[in-house]
């Protein structure tokens, strides 16, 4: 098992914000990416991921009226181990609403959004990754664009659904994009690990980021840790700065 990359307060922010090699990113239109007709499926490893990755271009897909089903593979329970503030079972009941909070900040039509539940372990995703895979595979259409957590983004949940997703989406003949959520913590604008040649940029514009914000703080949850047993909160400032720059990135 490979060593666990999520150490630390991670990659300053200012090595992102000017990193020459990031500014080249090519561009793209999210609405190119989802053509008219087409629907967007966004598989999420836990509730918060679906806005950490990509809470911002999910805005500008409801503007524009695509279809949306959001899968959620965990209900994110093993968050806080050893915590008697947050134990598994109030997690299991908070984090989902949690989310529900956050699309409802984002101003998603939660009336006609279809969100499935997987309930599968939080932090033992790969174990059940075949079956997972199963899963996913019966809620695609051959039309879907598919955009998950990246294979390799350090998380073992986020590479497992990566996995998993990308495996169903080559039997169903979806189209799949992943997007990178934790690599903006280990890696660097520089390495070479990172798939930078599939990499684009969507952009975003200010009010798409301070909405997207917004829907981060719903998860309240994540933004506390439990000084009790030594956990500090997973979603820390220096955490959320890096994932709300003004652009989002897929690799295509």
């Amino acid at each position: 098992m490979k060593a666990n990359p999520i150490v630390g307060q991670g990659t300053p922010l200012h090595l992102w914000q000017t990193s020459r090699h990031l500014a080249q990113l090519p561009v793209i239109d999210i609405l190119e990416l989802v053509p008219e007709g087409a629907r967007a499926v966004i598989i999420a490893p836990h509730p918060d991921d679906e806005v950490l990755g990509c809470g911002g271009f999910l805005q500008l897909l409801a503007a524009a009226g695509r279809s949306l089903q959001l899968i959620s593979v965990t209900d994110g329970s093993a968050s806080h181990p050893g915590s008697r503030r947050w134990p598994v079972e109030r997690l299991s009941a908070v984090r989902p609403q949690e989310s529900a909070e956050a699309l409802r900040r984002l101003g998603l039509p939660l009336h006609s959004l279809k969100w499935l539940r997987g309930g599968f372990a939080d932090s033992q995703v790969a174990a059940r990754e075949a079956e997972l895979s199963a899963f996913i595979e019966r809620h695609l259409r051959p039309d879907d664009v598919v955009f998950t957590t990246w294979r390799e983004d350090g998380h073992c949940d986020h590479e497992a659904v990566g996995r998993a997703s990308t495996d169903a989406a080559k039997r169903v003949g979806a189209t799949l994009h992943e997007l990178p959520v934790w690599t903006w913590h280990w890696a660097t604008p520089e390495d070479s690990f990172v798939p930078w040649h599939r990499a684009r940029k969507i952009l975003l514009d200010p009010h798409l980021v301070a909405r997207k914000r917004h829907a981060i703080h719903a998860f309240a949850s994540q933004l506390e840790g439990d000084p009790q047993v030594g956990l500090p909160p997973v979603l820390a400032p220096y955490v959320l700065e890096r994932l709300l720059q003004p652009f989002e990135v897929v690799f295509l």
